[in-house]
């Protein structure tokens, strides 16, 4: 019987991370390790935006190339991992006994908010992937409920990786330098952030916009944060029978890149099975 896995948030940042001499580089490559091995992922990208849910489920999904303007090595790199239209169907199923019916897209290739973490977490490309989309004109509370209706995967081997960021003003990012300590506003989110999901807390997290500290300047749009709503619903299951252990998340990772941009990675539900994490900052 497969390992109950447990699900993630990790902040993705600029597509550069994967060449980038920083500590979450480092972390990310020691993540994938630290795992139960999965039979397959289940991706969740704050760069795929849809009306409604929306599953990848060709079998041999292209890596995308969605950024502009960064160096031609990184429109060199591929990441050649397989689709899995089975796994696919399965989250489609989960999602419509919730009341969420999903779309499957054959066409739909990985985007670098899946890439990127993916690359450095399991280089080998040997994990078959399946991407979900967001839908960021829909509330917190839709997010939450797709993770709770995708829970059962976890029992079923799959790792459920939601990749956005804990903080993301990209207007910021151009006036600091990429190892420049974290501004006060960002870092008075992100460690909001941190407490709510340490402790446990839902609805603070649902009403982040009011909430949390300038949230409005950290998160300007809602796309790189509501995926950490998906991996929340997901570890704690359907909400009800909930283990306090299940609801308080794990900090994994605390760094900062261009001093505005959070790169705090969580874990819920099954953090027992992580065999170590990197030493938090």
């Amino acid at each position: 019987m497969p390992t109950v896995m447990p699900t993630l948030f990790v902040s993705h940042g600029a597509p550069t991370l994967v060449t980038d001499p920083v500590p979450t580089r480092d972390f990310m490559r020691q993540l994938g390790g630290l795992l139960p091995r999965p039979k397959a992922i289940l991706a969740v990208s704050a760069h795929w935006d849809s009306p409604e849910p929306r599953l990848s489920s060709g079998p041999s999904p292209h890596t995308m190339y969605d950024f502009y303007g960064f160096p031609d090595a990184l429109y060199e790199m591929t990441y050649p991992a397989s689709g899995s239209p089975a796994m696919a169907g399965r989250a489609a199923s989960l999602l419509a006994k919730a009341g969420l019916p999903a779309t499957l897209d054959p066409q739909r290739g990985l985007d670098h908010g899946s890439w990127v973490p993916l690359t450095l977490m399991y280089p080998q490309a040997e994990i078959p992937v399946v991407q979900l989309s967001i839908s960021s004109h829909l509330p917190p509370e839709h997010h939450l409920a797709l993770g709770r209706a995708l829970a059962p995967l976890r029992g079923e081997g799959v790792l459920i990786l939601a990749s956005g960021n804990a903080t993301h003003n990209l207007r910021d990012v151009f006036r600091h330098d990429l190892l420049e300590q974290p501004a006060p506003y960002a870092k008075a989110f992100a460690d909001w952030l941190t407490a709510r999901v340490e402790a446990g807390e839902d609805a603070p997290l649902l009403r982040y916009l009011d909430d949390g500290p300038e949230a409005a300047r950290n998160h300007p749009t809602a796309d790189h944060f509501l995926p950490l709503l998906v991996a929340l619903g997901a570890g704690q299951g359907a909400g009800h029978e909930m283990a306090a252990a299940d609801r308080q998340g794990r900090l994994l990772h605390n760094g900062y890149t261009y001093g505005v941009l959070s790169m705090a990675a969580y874990a819920w539900g099954g953090t027992s099975a992580l065999t170590a994490t990197a030493p938090r900052p």
